[in-house]
């Protein structure tokens, strides 16, 4: 039987992927382990910080939208109970 010409470059071992092994020793492996994850626990302390960050601005700008609207509405009250006034007298 023939093969193909494809066939023949995948089997060369130059086109063939090639895996590459590290040994390590355990102790080596542990401390690896070990900075991974501080990294990740750093990671999520960044997180939780800017998190809380954006949290406290946007509670910043809803207070101080709270207020602008209690003031806009303690303006409009008090013309209203004026023309109310004016409205009973006539």
């Amino acid at each position: 039987m023939y093969t193909s010409l494809l066939d023949s470059l995948f089997a060369d071992s130059f086109f063939s992927p090639i895996r590459t092994v590290y040994v390590v020793s355990d102790s080596q492996l542990e401390a690896l382990k070990r900075k991974q994850r501080e990294e990740a626990i750093d990671n999520l302390e960044a997180s939780r910080k800017r998190l809380d960050e954006a949290y406290q601005s946007r509670i910043k700008i809803i207070d101080e939208r709270e207020q602008e609207l209690q003031e806009e509405l303690k303006a409009l009250a008090l013309p209203g109970k004026e023309d109310e006034k004016c409205a009973v007298k006539a």
